[in-house]
């Protein structure tokens, strides 16, 4: 292939910013281009590589088999210059002897933000006070397509029993600790009874297409009965708030509580009911940033306190 056009990186990266975000729009938007901007590079990209890359269908276009064979290299090659970039940021630290230093963003659901970021924060200011961390609260359904993206660096994630999930390919995972799950029952009088004793009243849960709510569902389904959901949030204080009041009964993690006692009488579920695992999220290559394992480190490390 010698005098061929060479496959520019930057034209590539846009290829695979489309296959991930879906539209010329979201990735001008997300880059700060003009859609126009986006389109006329990646027309420069189908020359150079001699082959149709999009495809329209109806007023969006998609990748050809062609396409998506470069973004599977892209990848490939994004990881390597992400394990480079977190190899050279370690040997600095090694050879500098400072703290760590940069931009870390980081997207974290409710619980675990109001539970475990902020003591990690408190750690990192101590040991590395001129890193800078970007806290955002996103579930993880939306969080994990945005790391891919890179829109983030570190994701918070979960897991629920007999719900592990789709991992996405290109991201690796580190466990953080595990996360008890309790039943809150809207009746004092019934407190202490078990799941069944649920079968009657109003329910809180999270939207569907949630992991807490394919499990919840299933959960009760197993116990004989269909939950009569009449509300739905993401806010778990919701959750809690209405328990409290005697409106619903709830499904609550352990980290709601923030390290205090719980505020309602709770009931304790099946053993292979009862845990959630809560998961760090990084690109593959990009664990090992001194920066990302500092965070990681600092996440656990308070799970941990918490146990």
């Amino acid at each position: 292939m010698n005098g061929g056009p060479v496959l520019d990186l930057h034209r590539l990266r846009l290829l695979r910013e489309l296959k991930h975000r879906g539209t010329l729009a979201a990735v001008a938007e997300a880059l700060a281009y003009s859609p126009s901007s986006i389109s006329q590079q990646l027309s420069v990209l189908e020359k150079e590589a001699g082959v149709p890359l999009l495809e329209p269908v109806g007023r969006r276009v998609r990748l050809t088999a062609q396409a998506e064979i470069l973004v599977a290299h892209t990848e490939a090659v994004l990881e390597r210059l992400e394990r480079a970039e977190a190899d050279l940021a370690a040997s600095l630290r090694d050879v500098t002897g400072r703290g760590i230093t940069g931009v870390l963003r980081v997207a974290a659901f409710q619980t675990a933000a109001l539970a475990l970021v902020p003591d990690a924060l408190s750690a990192l200011r101590e040991a590395h006070p001129r890193l800078r961390v970007e806290i955002t609260q996103r579930e993880p359904e939306s969080a994990l397509p945005a790391l891919l993206a890179r829109d983030f660096d570190l994701v918070i994630t979960e897991e629920y029993p007999g719900d592990p999930g789709p991992r996405p390919a290109g991201l690796e995972y580190a466990e953080l600790g595990q996360d008890e799950l309790t039943l809150a029952l809207p009746s004092p009088a019934s407190q202490g009874a078990g799941l069944r004793e649920a079968a009657g009243a109003a329910w809180v849960m999270e939207p569907e297409g949630t992991a807490s709510r394919r499990w919840a569902m299933r959960l009760c389904r197993a116990a004989g009965f269909e939950p009569d959901v009449r509300f739905e949030s993401t806010d778990l204080l919701l959750h809690l708030r209405l328990a409290e009041r005697g409106h619903a009964a709830a499904l609550l993690p352990g980290l709601v509580w923030a390290g205090r006692p719980p505020a309602v009488p709770v009931v304790r579920l099946r053993e292979q009911d009862r845990v959630r695992r809560l998961f760090a999220a990084s690109r593959r290559g990009g664990g090992s940033h001194p920066a990302v394992r500092a965070f990681r480190d600092a996440l656990a490390g308070g799970f941990a306190e918490r146990s």
